[in-house]
């Protein structure tokens, strides 16, 4: 089952979206928002597969869909997580900064809090007062929750995952620095993050999900140009259901909690720094870790960060070629007070 929320109020309007991502119908009659579904899932959810397989046959009120039409999926959540399961993204960029990676980065979880009260649609602008603020992608697999109890086990949180989807959390490189120097973690250099069109129920991934990871590519463009291709599978140190459980052990999340797995990073075949897309490697998620790789081959960075004008691409395919969740498809803009 795919799900997505149209842009109207600021909850959205729930819509069941069909496979093929062409066609969609309003469920309001069950659920009128994302949130609303969430918070009664056990029960609101056969209903709302039974519209998707009845949309899949063509039956209700069915209208085209249209990913520029729709907020996130959920456009303001009660919380949002991300960690950094993917440890070799963690250790490239810290190494760019000259700050050393303890050991205990590879047994235990980091993980922060982010702004949830506005989230961007995945056609949404991404509004910015200044390019010096070196503005970044990173392209993550999310999660979003149902209700866990504080304390949960590994097991028991692998079931408390009801949707993925896909997020460009964008980041201010050169306001991380002095932020976290303070001690006390990011607000300033993390903006408004933004999500794929659609939501979907991990059956939609068949195979590709095993309850744990996704295995699939994760792709991204900048201008046009690919970018990134990373295994969401590979080098991922910690999985969702460890994230979970990491994130719960001292306090209950509630239904509607979005997870995320942090930047994906993989390796290169001899085990060191990933390559370029143009070299043959997997390229990068973000461009903080190309910068690095630069620094480390080059002496200096030379990719520049985002500018007003650059566009953005974050998307994921099946084994058939078929988008999974739609496309973040956004732009980078001056801030305009309205």
């Amino acid at each position: 089952m795919k799900l997505a929320s149209l842009k109207g109020g600021r909850d959205g309007r729930l819509v069941v979206v069909s496979k093929d991502l062409t066609r969609c119908i309003g469920v309001g009659g069950v659920a009128p928002t994302m949130q609303a579904a969430l918070d009664n899932w056990e029960v609101l959810a056969p209903a709302l597969s039974a519209v998707a397989a009845g949309l899949e046959r063509g039956e209700g009120d069915v209208q085209a869909f249209d990913p520029r039409q729709c907020a996130a999926p959920l456009p303001r959540a009660y919380q949002w997580l991300d960690g950094s399961a993917y440890v070799n993204h963690v250790a490239l960029v810290r190494k760019a900064r000259g700050v050393d990676m303890p050991a205990s980065f590879w047994t235990d979880p980091l993980m922060y809090q982010g702004g949830s009260d506005v989230m961007l649609g995945p056609c949404d602008s991404i509004p910015l007062a200044e390019e010096a603020w070196g503005i970044d992608l990173e392209a993550e697999v999310v999660v979003i929750l149902g209700d866990v109890p504080m304390g949960v086990s590994r097991d028991e949180a692998a079931k408390a995952i009801k949707l993925i989807m896909l997020v460009n959390d964008v980041t201010l490189r050169n306001l991380t620095g002095p932020e976290l120097a303070k001690g006390f973690g990011f607000v300033q250099s993390k903006p408004a993050s933004a999500f794929t069109p659609v939501a979907v129920t991990p059956d939609e991934l068949g195979a590709a999900f095993d309850g744990a990871k996704v295995k699939l590519p994760l792709l991204s463009f900048v201008n046009g140009q690919p970018f990134g291709r990373p295994n969401t599978g590979d080098d991922m140190t910690f999985d969702f259901p460890t994230l979970i459980a990491h994130a719960a052990r001292t306090r209950a999340l509630a239904a509607g909690t979005i997870l995320g797995a942090g930047t994906v990073s993989n390796r290169d075949a001899d085990g060191g720094a990933g390559k370029p897309i143009a070299e043959g490697g997997h390229g990068y998620s973000c461009i903080a870790e190309l910068r690095t790789v630069e620094t480390l081959q080059q002496g200096k960075p030379v990719t520049p960060f985002l500018k007003y004008g650059d566009r953005v691409r974050i998307e994921m395919r099946d084994a058939q070629g078929q988008s999974i969740f739609g496309a973040i498809d956004q732009d980078v803009v001056g801030y305009q007070r309205s």
